[in-house]
């Protein structure tokens, strides 16, 4: 049994309203998408790593070491759980458009990381029998998402927040709350996040998204303003204090099935992101054609800087065409889905 392929999967997800306070001990209201990352992890002759179909086999420590590529994310899971000596197999492929907004990177490493627990379970590996930490993540989804988070922010070293491993662990339309979660502390002494789910709550949430087709780096995008944030910048101290409670304000909104309020929030919270210089002359132009065809908002549905634009409207097929026509290279879907779940694997 040891020997058979683990494979989990993982949803994308785009933020509603409230992103991204959700650095800055906020709360948000966020949705995870149909598109989904898939690893699998398996017994193998040597450690050899899969992602998108190219292979990097490790032959030597230099193998292990990240450069910047697309093996980096499989490296940093690799190196936080010991693993870099393991005589495994693991593969990465995923249908979320890659540094889009929509936590492709995070949704591969929480199904890494789910695989990779299960895998070290069912080996009796030694550094796993000697941490409860990581048993106590092995199947609860805060802890899980506690560790991608951990593993994202101190061994990929992206800055980043708590509403993708969240999102990607649970799945769904939530409504999440970071309190006391802006300080960045270590794993033990980190509160967990809030999470309350929203969807059997609505009927509908009428939104869906447009995605440019310019690739970012989320942790680049968000780095200039966390820095002015612990320098104590006014206008993002402040900021992201609004948008955590227009985020918490957004739920009845949402029950009420609202759209014109909701579009209020979204719209306001665009204002913010965009005044602390997140968004770009892609995102604008996208944003504008949404609001010119008829929408009642459109706002970034992550860091910004290019990704993904998340656009309200009742009848979204009436204005596909016009963002195509400016830009637009895919419209997907979300809903609230499946989180971090267990695939069937041949072998």
């Amino acid at each position: 049994m040891a020997d058979n392929k683990i494979t989990y999967s993982a949803p994308g997800r785009c933020g509603i309203v409230g992103n991204p306070s959700d650095m800055y001990g906020g709360s948000v209201i966020s949705c995870s998408t149909r598109e989904r990352a898939t690893v699998s992890v398996e017994k193998n002759d040597v450690l050899e790593i899969v992602v998108e179909g190219s292979v990097r086999t490790v032959r030597s420590p230099e193998d292990t070491v990240q450069d910047g590529g697309m093996f980096d994310a499989v490296l940093a899971a690799l190196e936080y759980f010991d693993l870099r000596n393991e005589h495994i197999k693991i593969t990465s492929t995923s249908n979320i458009p890659v540094c889009a907004g929509l936590s492709g990177s995070t949704a591969v490493m929480t199904a890494l990381t789910a695989a990779l627990l299960e895998w070290m379970e069912k080996t009796k590996n030694a550094s796993y029998e000697s941490s409860n930490l990581w048993k106590r993540a092995r199947n609860n989804p805060y802890m899980l998402a506690e560790t991608v988070r951990h593993i994202e922010l101190y061994f990929l070293k992206i800055v980043c927040g708590y509403q993708d491993a969240y999102m990607c662990a649970f799945g769904s339309l939530n409504f999440l709350d970071f309190s006391d979660k802006e300080n960045y502390l270590s794993l033990k002494r980190e509160p967990l996040g809030t999470i309350e789910d929203l969807s059997g709550y609505v009927s509908g949430l009428p939104v869906f998204l447009a995605h440019t087709g310019v690739q970012r780096v989320s942790g680049v995008v968000h780095k200039p303003v966390r820095d002015r944030w612990i320098e104590g910048d006014d206008s993002v101290v402040k900021g992201m204090l609004r948008l955590a409670h227009i985020a918490r304000m957004s739920k009845s909104a949402i029950f009420a099935g609202d759209w014109e309020l909701l579009g209020e929030a979204m719209t306001e919270n665009h204002e913010i992101i965009r005044s602390l210089g997140s968004s770009s002359e892609v995102n604008e132009k996208i944003i504008k054609t949404a609001l010119d065809s008829g929408a009642i908002a459109a706002k970034l549905a992550g860091a910004g800087k290019g990704g993904t634009i998340i656009i309200l409207h009742p009848e979204h097929e009436k204005i596909t065409d016009a963002l195509k026509e400016s830009g637009v290279k895919n419209i997907f879907y979300p809903g609230p889905f499946d989180g971090v779940r267990r695939e069937n694997s041949d072998g």
